[in-house]
């Protein structure tokens, strides 16, 4: 089993910058698939951002140019640099990791065998 626990949410203003950090623990490895997803209030889940076991990326659309992840294999983390933050971008952002051979990281919720709580954040003027 692997535990995800996120932090690093908060209320930040269009435009700011926010890190949310993800530490895993339990049976980590460095080959599992690191993920971020986001619920926006009323809507329903979606894909933001992934990384491999190969450090390759995947983004969605309405972020790439703007946020980065990223992962630190000896402290079992990931991160998720966002910037010039929008009020589209509040939600409540949920890290996953899974077990994939895929090179490019998938962005389908079921592949991801683990989740963590979640860590809202809120961009607002």
């Amino acid at each position: 089993q692997v535990q995800l626990g996120e932090s690093g949410g908060g209320l930040v203003q269009p435009g700011d910058s926010l890190t949310l950090s993800c530490a895993a623990s339990g049976r980590t490895s460095s080959s599992l698939t690191m993920g971020w997803f986001r619920a926006p209030p009323g809507k329903d889940s979606e894909f933001v951002a992934a990384i491999g076991w190969s450090a390759s990326t995947k983004y969605t659309s309405s972020v790439k140019d703007r946020f980065t992840i990223s992962r630190d294999n000896a402290k079992n983390t990931a991160y998720l640099q966002m910037n010039s933050l929008k009020p589209e971008d509040t939600a409540v952002y949920f890290c996953a990791a899974g077990v994939m051979p895929d090179i490019t990281p998938s962005t389908t919720p079921s592949r991801y065998a683990y989740w963590g709580q979640g860590t809202q954040v809120t961009v607002s003027s």
